[in-house]
């Protein structure tokens, strides 16, 4: 009897911390839509995809960080996720996912897959995602988190993110998540005529630049600075 009354005990818990957890996000979500409101102008909307917002509430974001962060995953500001990375912050990967304006079952290439949040999200909007790490330990981390999660269309590559990924071009949307000095000419091939970047602009630990890349029909390149933001360097030997 006491056995069975410490497993009923735990049970509670578990669903408590689940409902705990499930009302975080909804307060996220919330929170995401003020600030796409106070933040949007020109070129960002003040209202965001309502599949993107949908996405954001089923994704658990507390999965996506250090344990020490848990009690700060559903804030709406970045986390460390160890070894000089972050993971961003809630509205800034609602607006990226956003900007792709991305078609059904569409593929994305992520640079930069971090703890796999932005993919996660990506995945529950039913794409085909493919991201590559430079952190080796990120990268198994994420891969090994991403499967546990039932992301099954989620693909993962350790490598050097700037080059792409060349054999899974091209591609609809492209969203970095680290801050390249410029565009990355392998990335601008591998987008598919019609298709979407958003990467940040500028240099290493200063405010960069929110750019949104469009390959026109034509292949010519439209670009458009949207807003500043932080973001950690696209690192490697290129």
């Amino acid at each position: 009897m006491a056995a069975t009354a410490a497993l009923l005990l735990v049970g509670a818990a578990q669903v408590a911390a689940a409902d705990r957890e499930t009302e975080a996000r909804l307060d996220m979500v919330r929170t995401i839509e003020v600030t796409a409101r106070q933040s949007g102008g020109s070129a960002t909307a003040t209202t965001l995809d309502a599949g993107v917002l949908e996405a954001m509430r089923r994704v658990p974001r507390h999965a996506f960080v250090p344990a020490s962060q848990r009690e700060l995953a559903y804030a709406n500001r970045p986390l460390p996720i160890g070894y000089g990375q972050t993971v961003s912050q809630p509205y800034i990967v609602a607006l990226m996912t956003d900007l792709l304006r991305l078609a059904p079952h569409s593929r994305v290439l992520e640079i930069g897959t971090g703890s796999g949040y932005q993919a996660a999200v990506l995945a529950e909007l039913g794409h085909q995602v493919y991201t590559i790490e430079i952190v080796s330990e990120l990268a198994e981390l994420a891969a090994k988190r991403l499967s546990e999660l039932g992301y099954g269309t989620v693909h993962s590559r350790q490598g050097d993110g700037y080059y792409g990924w060349p054999d899974a071009a091209p591609f609809d949307g492209i969203i970095v998540t680290a801050a390249a000095s410029q565009i990355p000419p392998p990335l601008l091939e591998q987008l598919k005529p019609g298709g979407r970047m958003v990467i940040p602009i500028g240099a290493a630990f200063l405010v960069q630049e929110l750019m949104l890349i469009e390959k026109l029909a034509d292949g010519s390149i439209r670009t458009e600075a949207l807003l500043p933001v932080a973001f950690v360097p696209l690192v490697g030997r290129h």
